[in-house]
């Protein structure tokens, strides 16, 4: 399905209507934030993959259909944000990275700015990694880390607090509280790990895209330890580690470990994996409370795929300047959480993890559902 065609004034348009105005968010600091599931029970994700935002309208779309070169831009990137977050009205949003396509970037901050603007103009809690891209204008990678923590309403870090040492910036993790009122609301029965997966090699010999080094396992793994303490001990001590959900840009070598059998979506290029295995898979299968992993990199992927227990999971692109497919609709991942009833009939633990994705065409189509991950098996179609 090709995407819808929205002149750049009806957009501008839309967002006027559509979301309050805000003051610059530049410089306003965030107030801490606890995610938490609502009262139904339920806790949603939206991913965004590879938005490549670059300088707005001025802007060309990349792999469109000619009809459509002429009105697209970044803003139909921006419409397409304020289209899903109005329709899944997420409790939570995660950007996996390219957020901004730094060597068409006139000006990083001002691209950051206007990229994020629907999740911050939204009120909705939101947090970002970086992808190959982000760093290719004017700030370093360090720098577009931290002009994101400074932006309104956003959970990033450019770093754990923790850790004195540690390759890249964006590693931290995030908890999510049990529903208000029941056993677990001092619980994070929901555990959100994002890694900074690199840009480019460094070493001389090695050629190709960078990878998660040691250092980020190592803080991994502590961190991994310590929330499956947590969550078993007391109060209502668990006998099991709580889920985990990881979110990073650049897909690890295992993705590479599927065909047509055994994946739901499409697979349409190769896997640009880093040319080398720095074992983080290990890691996570080791650590034992991770059930799926969410990357981006790869526009025209965007399966999930059960491997050693670990759904890995590509988001698919999403930015309308960056490759992609003319006629192939660019889209978005929901990943949603459900808690379970415990027999007070009280909410408990998280009992699935489920997933769909969203096309940005006419009527914003739901494709691909499927079941991730419960606690009676390894996940399956819904």
């Amino acid at each position: 399905m090709s995407m819808p065609v929205l002149s750049p004034l009806f957009l501008i348009l839309l967002f006027s209507l559509t979301f309050p105005p805000t003051k610059s968010t530049a410089v306003q600091r965030n107030h801490p934030v606890r995610l938490t599931f609502g009262k139904d029970g339920e806790f949603k994700i939206l991913q965004v993959a590879d938005m490549h935002y670059a300088n707005g309208k001025d802007t060309p779309c990349e792999d469109v259909l000619p009809q459509q070169i002429s009105s697209c831009s970044d803003l139909n990137t921006t419409a397409f944000l304020r289209r899903m977050i109005l329709a899944e009205k997420p409790d939570f949003i995660v950007f996996t990275g390219d957020n901004i396509f730094g060597f068409d970037t006139a000006d990083a901050a001002k691209s950051l700015n206007a990229a994020f603007a629907p999740a911050i103009a939204s009120n909705i809690p939101w947090a970002a990694v970086l992808g190959n891209h982000d760093q290719q204008s004017t700030l370093s990678r360090k720098g577009v880390m931290k002009h994101i923590i400074g932006l309104k309403n956003t959970l990033s870090k450019v770093n754990p607090s923790e850790v004195k040492t540690i390759d890249g910036f964006g590693n931290y993790n995030l908890e999510v509280g049990g529903v208000k009122g029941s056993d677990f609301e001092n619980k994070s029965v929901l555990n959100l790990y994002f890694l900074d997966s690199g840009d480019y090699s460094t070493v001389p010999r090695i050629v190709g895209y960078s990878w998660i080094k040691p250092s980020q396992q190592f803080w991994f793994q502590l961190t991994s330890a310590k929330l499956k303490r947590a969550y078993m001990d007391k109060p209502f001590p668990q006998k099991t580690a709580a889920p985990g959900l990881t979110f990073f840009h650049i897909p690890l070598p295992e993705f590479s470990n599927f065909d047509a059998s055994n994946y739901t979506g499409v697979r349409q290029e190769e896997i640009s994996s880093p040319p080398v295995n720095s074992g983080f898979f290990t890691a996570m299968v080791e650590a034992g409370d991770v059930k799926a992993v969410f990357t981006g990199h790869d526009h025209l992927n965007d399966f999930c795929g059960l491997f050693t227990g670990i759904n890995l999971c590509y988001g698919g692109g999403f930015g309308y300047h960056a490759y992609g497919k003319a006629g192939w609709s660019r889209r978005a991942r929901v990943v949603v959480a459900n808690l379970e009833r415990t027999a007070k009939g009280n909410w408990g633990s998280v009992k699935s993890i489920r997933t769909w994705k969203r096309l940005d065409d006419k009527h914003l189509t739901r494709i691909d559902s499927q079941v991730l991950w419960n606690k009676s098996s390894l996940g399956g179609d819904l």
